[in-house]
């Protein structure tokens, strides 16, 4: 790979650009799925505003796309958990209604030899995976299920604690500790060790430093990081730092870089405009109020479409540019082999450029700008998490 070479798309052409993006199974790992996605008002197998539709999935040109079936943050109560395992049944629902309808387009994968055959047949493939554990209670066996249905990757945390796992954003409207001192819990790791069983991939994203390191120290297979950014380029707790960078890469792992424009590129203001805008009209406390906990269903309808209206607007102020330069920082700390992409459609998003997910090709096209050559794309858009869920597949199999 090479840094030399300023404007090689402009030299070869986007006839190049077309052929490079064509070749390259490129993966993103990690695309969330909203409420209401693929409803009858809003119909993924047509143009939505949303960042992943099937339109959008096949003008991009992206082989595989990583759908998580995410809960929200939620009180790890009974009635919390309750919300969050019904959010994640109805989202897997969603997704389900999208493939079965289109069978010569898209279909499920639930393995590297089911991603290699689905795109050499000329569809793309969709990949689940699972973030937050809250919905899951205190049932480790829940995991079996999980993995019945397809998901291959799996993240204890998302934002606050709960039975398997501190959160790095921990939500003082839970109760949770401002700055846990935990990683992973009891349950926490058992699951680590049921995960690696069935060969689901673990994901650290989201985890306390803690909780990174002891997921490393525990799992016989390597992990990663399916949507986190540079602790070093941008400090915030959700981006991991260099030393956690580091034991990633020593694991065998991947770090996939977050397309989300407030951890890829610091601008002074954003977040007190994010409050001002998002949150005082309704008189909350940005990190205190939980919207979902204290407006009434009419208001917090309306706090989720100014949420979504100041991401989609206001936070554009990150460029492909500074994307590149996180995906260059990383590949210059930990070598080329442990950075890929995991774009947090859905839930990020603010990249001038890459927007959403048919616009998979630009990223093609800016990295051969910056003289990544074809293999080094290859290992970033895709190449890097397979082998990762090979080793996972690999173990499973050489101890069932």
């Amino acid at each position: 790979m090479s840094h030399n070479v300023e404007h090689l798309h402009d030299i070869l052409g986007e006839d190049i650009v077309d052929k490079v993006h064509a070749k390259t199974l490129s993966i993103d790992v990690h695309i969330d799925v909203r409420d209401g996605f693929n409803t009858p008002d809003n119909d993924a197998s047509g143009e939505t505003a949303g960042q992943f539709d099937l339109p959008k999935f096949l003008r991009g040109g992206l082989k595989v796309a990583v759908l998580a079936t995410a809960a929200d943050p939620s009180p790890n109560t009974e009635e919390g958990r309750k919300r969050a395992r019904q959010q994640v049944e109805t989202k897997y629902d969603a997704i389900r209604r999208l493939v079965e309808a289109h069978p010569d387009k898209i279909a499920f994968a639930k393995s590297t030899k089911d991603i290699q055959a689905i795109v050499e047949s000329g569809r793309q493939a969709i990949l689940l995976s699972f973030l937050n554990a809250v919905a899951l209670g205190e049932d480790v066996s829940a995991i079996a299920q999980l993995h019945e249905r397809g998901v291959r990757l799996l993240g204890l945390a998302h934002i606050g604690n709960n039975s398997f796992a501190d959160s790095s954003r921990p939500n003082a409207a839970f109760g949770d500790a401002s700055s846990p001192a935990g990683g992973l819990t009891p349950l926490g790791r058992q699951a680590i060790a049921e995960l690696n069983r069935l060969g689901i991939v673990i994901d650290v994203s989201q985890l306390t430093p803690e909780g990174v390191a002891q997921s490393i120290a525990l799992s016989k297979t390597p992990v990663i990081a399916s949507h986190s950014a540079i602790r070093a380029r941008v400090d915030s707790p959700r981006n991991l730092n260099n030393a956690e960078l580091h034991a990633i890469a020593r694991s065998g792992g991947v770090v996939h870089i977050v397309a989300f424009a407030a951890y890829i590129r610091d601008r002074d203001g954003s977040h007190e405009a994010f409050v001002k805008e998002v949150f005082e009209p309704f008189g909350l406390k940005q990190g205190i109020d939980e919207p979902r906990e204290v407006l009434s269903a009419e208001d917090f309808e309306r706090f989720q479409v100014g949420y979504r209206k100041f991401s989609a607007k206001r936070l554009q102020f990150a460029s492909l540019v500074d994307y590149l330069d996180a995906v260059d920082y990383a590949v210059r700390l930990i070598g080329i082999e442990h950075v890929g992409i995991g774009s947090d459609f859905n839930n990020g998003g603010g990249v001038l450029g890459y927007a959403h997910v048919g616009e998979a090709r630009n990223l093609t096209r800016e990295l051969l700008r910056r003289g990544y050559d074809e293999a080094s794309i290859a290992k970033l858009w895709g190449g890097n998490f397979l082998r990762v869920l090979e080793q996972a597949e690999k173990y499973t199999t050489a101890n069932s």
